[in-house]
């Protein structure tokens, strides 16, 4: 049985510190933004923001990338370039273009240390353009004769990520119509970022996915045929990166099950646990739990998270202890993968539990 533990834990008195950045929920982080200036891709310690339809990033992660001086003084940016001055105040919407007021749809924030500021605002008065591609969620800035961006969908992927651990292995074959479809990542990758396809269906929104691996259970019959799977995303430094591999699948009808799984949905657990269920004998088990609370009425904070894989017994009996930080009132999701041994038929069921 190998087991994998990765306990995160959120320091939340510093989310606690009174400031206007601060009042973010994690849904406003667009970490899958993606900021190219003068034909380079930017990575930022501190992710862009999206708020009020804006994208927010860092300071001086772009700014000085355009030629401008930026200076930043109690409250108050100063970024000069281009012959152009451009001055904002945090928490204020009121801006001043060479002399000319103007106002902003949203405010520059603080985030801890980090000073964020309006991306497109702030590029077009330095005399940039800027760019947005809804498709592959990039946004494009470039300064009069400076190389044209790369098309992001033509960008050459990057060789540092290797699929590894393949299931259905690549060019195998698996008699069951609903295989589970997973893999692992030769190194950490950025999950937001990751997209899955199978024969050009995007099955992204249900596939597990960590900075590691990659599961997904199909709730549809797959047919007897050869498959194609897609695996595009980011490395964990913003490297773009595509993978594929076919494997073949169809001639069996057997139908793997998840039954008597305890603890029961909306019971109160503790950070320790036992998970506990029957499924098709001898069944390898993926378990993915996943600790979170929300802070001061606002922040949903993933509190810790743990992982583990086991095997049924010849009676299709499982029990797993599940060790994951918890924080009282919060909420515990457990993500249950069995695969069925030869055929690989595969099913996932999800427990949600209180903390």
């Amino acid at each position: 049985m190998r087991i994998v533990r990765v306990l995160a834990i959120a320091t939340v008195l510093s989310l606690l510190i009174p400031s206007v950045g601060l009042l973010l929920s994690v849904q406003a982080l667009a970490a899958d933004v993606r900021i190219i200036v003068n034909g380079q891709y930017v990575s930022f310690d501190q992710p862009p923001i999206e708020r009020g339809g804006r994208v927010f990033v860092p300071l001086r992660g772009v700014f000085e990338r355009l030629g401008a001086t930026v200076v930043y003084d109690n409250g108050t940016i100063n970024a000069t370039g281009n012959g152009r001055n451009i001055q904002l105040h945090i928490g204020s919407t009121a801006a001043t273009v060479n002399g000319q007021q103007t106002n902003l749809d949203v405010a520059p924030f603080l985030v801890g240390a980090r000073t964020l500021v309006p991306l497109r605002f702030i590029s077009e008065s330095l005399g940039a353009n800027v760019n947005y591609d809804g498709n592959s969620r990039t946004v494009s800035v470039a300064m009069a004769g400076a190389p044209p961006p790369p098309n992001p969908t033509a960008t050459p992927a990057s060789n540092t990520i290797r699929l590894t651990n393949l299931n259905p292995p690549r060019n195998g074959s698996v008699q069951s119509n609903r295989p589970a479809v997973s893999g692992g990542f030769s190194s950490s990758v950025d999950p937001n970022s990751v997209r899955i396809t199978i024969d050009g269906r995007d099955v992204s929104s249900t596939t597990y996915v960590s900075a590691n691996d990659f599961l997904f259970s199909p709730n549809f019959d797959l047919p007897a045929t050869q498959h194609t799977v897609v695996v595009t995303g980011r490395s964990a430094d913003g490297v773009p990166f595509s993978r594929n591999w076919s494997f073949g699948s169809g001639g069996s009808t057997t139908v793997n099950y998840l039954n008597n799984l305890l603890p029961a949905s909306g019971s109160t657990v503790g950070s320790q646990f036992t998970v506990s269920g029957r499924t098709l004998p001898n069944s390898s088990i993926h378990l993915a739990a996943t600790g979170s609370g929300v802070f001061g009425g606002i922040f949903q904070i993933t509190s810790g998270t743990y992982t583990a894989d086991l095997t049924a017994d010849g009676n299709g009996n499982f029990s797993q202890q599940v060790s994951v930080n918890t924080v009282s009132g919060g909420n515990v999701a457990v993500r249950i993968t069995s695969t069925a041994p030869g055929t690989g038929a595969a099913v996932t069921a999800t427990i949600n539990l209180h903390s």
